[in-house]
């Protein structure tokens, strides 16, 4: 690097450092730590406390393996991920190759089904898998019971540990020659490798043998499919130690790692400039990786650094084939890689990855070198000094590029690399296909962007080191500092589960997933708990969230009463699949977030765009929302609940809400038609609602409660619909009712979501009770051993997960900064 440039990127460094520092924001702990992250797809972490304890991996928990070692004075060792595990196929599933077996359905086979020489001659012969719709080139299998057996030969006993590849829906036992050798309970969504003991692997032998499965479908989806593999252990382990990690910080936009490889420290920098107030920066799918070297003894030291990048981050199975290539370009060294299919577009669901489209890696760095070798092969190719190949084709290549540094001395010296991926096109919106934001500029390419990356990245650092402060300082104003590391952790979780798009009608478009819960796209109800964190950084993005349900239902595409639930089925937002609407909720949902944002605003410009359609939805509240009938709300996990005091707390906030936008449009006749509904609600609600102690989880009844944290609204929009009492009531029961983990959702289980949490602590007026509600989610958050990013959902009594991860409903954790912000308008 120049010297002007080095001189720069020095400063900023340093001022990034020095706030840090002064912030002191090291996290003792997260469940996972973000590594990089712009949108769904793009989005890779650490599931271990130290990076180079495990591989890392795409929010879904798929192996997306980043490979960092250091080469100090001769000696190798490892800072990030961990080397590949190679399997060599003993019995191929089908997402290998495909195979028949002979399978019955529903009657329970005789005794002896699993063993070898059991005649299963009347049994039908059927391809694999068995299954649903996911079995579409298999065999259709919707029932409750399926025994499948399969005959294969072995010509030599393997030496490494045996492995079973499964992929079950749902619990499935599986026999080799008649021997159980697992047990797997649920269902997993996607194929799997289980580790198999020595005993169940003496059950092979050389010759003919049989994999004999029982899978029990106990609801919903029905899928099964196995096979068997070796694991091969790679022998360049021993020559590489591992390097010593002194600390890990987290900020808003980057993780800092700092290790210790010999005389040399290293500091890790994981860059993900997601910078609400910038929507160019914000949408540029771009990611930096900074190594930043120092002696630690003073004297002069040769030092190399290699990173890897796996070709995983381009499919959805690592068995499918990719491409991959190096070139130049811009001044530029890059390398690029795909699947070879590019099925764009083709594939839905929650459990994906993306197969289309490509990964980058860009280096302006003199005298670095780029190649592409298999996974397996990327620890040995820098340790005997290899080049690799130029270009390849096949499964699972590590994209190679090989840093020098020279001689590394006092003076701390930095380098980096992009990382960066072209989806091409990005959502399906009403079967039209949408270009991801950046694509919309005339002539833009991914080389002019990496381009661009590199030569702003000083100006880029400087920018995320002041938003990681504002942050950071906006959140330990209103909360102090376990708060303000809670919003840390959710900042570029909540905006990584989104992707920025441009409507045909020329709207942005900010469409999230509902990652790990049913994969839909743009869920109101996904929207409402993440909407406080955008509307005080960039009141745009939560235009962007409800800009295509008002299309749907103002199109006429949704012509009910009420908004709907979603979009699609991520990513393709044609329309709603969820099997069930939510009419208070969503509508509720829409006019409330309106209303905020109209007070965020100073003007209800936005909502008068859409008054026709948010009057109709008032007008069901009216008639429907005080007393729910059996209907689901965002809770929907717990089930459906007639008679909900909390879902009726938020239609009569939204009539309220809607009266409020009724009265910044000048029309007070219907301001005060509205507002005084509300208000007659909200005084009828108290009565039906009291349980004497506290208010109770549905109407009338005294041995139930709730968190009722739609009530937040009432506080943070200054509607004064309900009196001090009934929140000094509320708070005072939930203070007396947390658990170590935090405090439940309501009386019917001890889980609890940490979003609403977040929003009933925001309610209490004082510091103590504040604390005491986010004391708990801060040690959930912090020692939970669900290792995955943060999690939604979880038991109070242990604080392990229940499901959810990697939702963007934490941004929810915001509320109580929105409140202050609010307030001090």
């Amino acid at each position: 690097m120049n010297r002007i440039f080095k001189k720069t990127y020095l400063l900023v460094s340093g001022l990034a450092a020095s706030f840090v520092a002064q912030t002191a924001l090291a996290q003792d702990k997260m469940p996972s730590y973000p590594l990089i992250t712009h949108n769904t797809y793009f989005s890779i972490w650490s599931n271990t406390d130290k990076l180079n304890e495990s591989t890392t991996k795409h929010w879904t928990g798929k192996d997306q393996s980043l490979l960092g070692l250091i080469k100090v004075d001769g000696n190798y060792y490892r800072f990030l991920g961990a080397s590949a595990v190679n399997y060599k196929t003993i019995l191929a599933a089908t997402d290998e190759k495909s195979y028949t077996s002979q399978y019955q359905a529903e009657t329970t086979p005789a005794e002896g089904w699993e063993k070898p020489g059991f005649n299963d001659q009347a049994w039908k012969s059927g391809a694999a898998p068995f299954g649903d719709e996911r079995a579409s080139k298999g065999t259709d299998w919707r029932g409750k019971d399926i025994w499948v057996r399969r005959k294969f030969n072995v010509a030599e006993l393997p030496k490494g540990r045996l492995m079973l590849k499964i992929y079950h829906d749902d619990e499935a036992e599986v026999y080799l020659n008649g021997q159980q050798i697992a047990t797997e309970g649920g269902a997993n969504g996607d194929f799997e490798t289980v580790a198999l003991s020595a005993s169940a692997k003496s059950n092979l032998k050389v010759g003919e043998n049989v994999l004999a499965i029982h899978c029990k479908n106990t609801g919903g989806g029905s899928f099964v499919d196995a096979g068997l593999a070796e694991e091969v252990l790679s022998k360049d382990d021993e020559a590489v130690k591992l390097a010593d990690q002194t600390s890990v910080k987290v900020t808003a936009t980057q993780t800092v790692y700092n290790f210790k490889a010999g005389e040399v420290n290293l500091k890790l920098t994981f860059t993900s400039p997601l910078v609400m107030s910038d929507l160019k920066l914000l949408t540029t799918p771009v990611s930096y990786i900074t190594y930043q070297l120092k002696s630690i003894d003073g004297k002069a030291h040769d030092v190399q650094i290699y990173q890897g990048i796996s070709t995983n981050l381009a499919v959805n199975t690592p068995s499918q084939e990719v491409t991959a290539s190096k070139y130049s370009q811009n001044g530029l060294k890059l390398l690029k890689a795909g699947t070879v299919e590019q099925p764009v577009l083709q594939k839905k669901g929650d459990n994906v990855r993306i197969d289309w489209g490509y990964v980058y890696v860009a280096s302006s760095t003199a005298g670095a070198k780029q190649y592409i070798t298999p996974e397996g092969d990327a620890v040995s190719s820098f340790l005997g000094a290899q080049t690799g190949e130029a270009t390849a084709t096949g499964k699972q290549f590590m994209l190679s590029t090989v840093l020098p540094f020279g001689k590394v001395t006092a003076a701390p010296v930095s380098k980096f690399i992009s990382v960066g991926y072209d989806d091409i096109y990005a959502i399906q919106y009403f079967k039209n296909n949408l270009k991801p934001w950046w694509r919309n500029t005339p002539g833009a390419t991914i080389e002019g962007v990496l381009s661009d990356a590199t030569k702003t990245y000083a100006k880029v650092m400087g920018t995320c080191a002041k938003t990681d402060a504002q942050i950071w300082g906006d959140a330990v104003k209103a909360g102090g500092e376990k708060y303000a590391k809670l919003c840390v952790m959710a900042y570029r979780q909540s905006i990584a589960a989104h992707h920025v798009v441009k409507s045909p009608e020329g709207e942005l478009l900010f469409l999230s997933k509902e990652n790990f819960s049913n994969g839909s796209i743009n869920t109101v109800d996904i929207t409402y708990p993440s909407a406080p964190m955008y509307l005080i950084y960039n009141p745009d993005l939560l235009k962007g969230m409800m800009n295509g349900i008002f299309y749907f239902s103002e199109s006429g595409k949704w012509n009910k009463p009420y908004s709907s639930h979603d979009l699609g089925t991520y990513p393709l937002a044609n329309g709603q699949t969820y099997g069930e609407d939510m009419p208070v909720e969503e509508s509720g949902n829409m006019i409330i977030l309106n209303a905020a944002l109209a007070k965020v605003e100073g003007n209800a410009n936005y909502a008068k765009k859409h008054w026709k359609t948010l009057t109709i939805w008032t007008e069901y509240l009216a008639k429907s929302g005080f007393d729910p009938g059996s209907q689901l709300c965002t809770d929907d996990f717990a089930g459906h609940l007639a008679h909900n005091a909390n879902l009726s707390v938020k239609a009569i906030v939204a009539i309220d809400a809607y009266g409020e936008l009724a009265g910044m449009m000048g029309d007070a006749a219907t301001a005060k038609k509205y507002k005084a509904m509300a208000k007659d609600m909200a005084k009828k609600w108290q009565e039906k609602a009291d349980a004497g102690d506290h208010y109770g989880l549905v109407f009338d009844s005294k041995d139930t409660w709730s968190q009722k944290y739609n009530m937040v609204w009432d506080k943070v929009l200054g509607l004064k619909l309900f009196p001090q009492k009934v929140y000094d009531k509320e708070l005072k029961f939930y203070l007396a009712h947390e658990n170590e983990f935090g405090l439940p959702l309501d009386s019917r289980k001890t889980y609890t979501k940490s979003d609403w949490i977040l929003w009933t602590a925001a309610m209490a007026d004082n510091k103590a009770d504040f604390s005491a509600l986010v004391a708990p989610v801060y040690k959930f958050a912090t020692e939970t051993s669900s290792r995955v990013p943060l999690s939604d959902w979880h038991e109070t009594t242990n604080g392990k997960m229940v499901g959810f991860q990697a939702r963007s409903v934490i941004g929810g954790y915001y509320m109580k900064t929105l409140r202050d912000k609010l307030a001090a308008k």
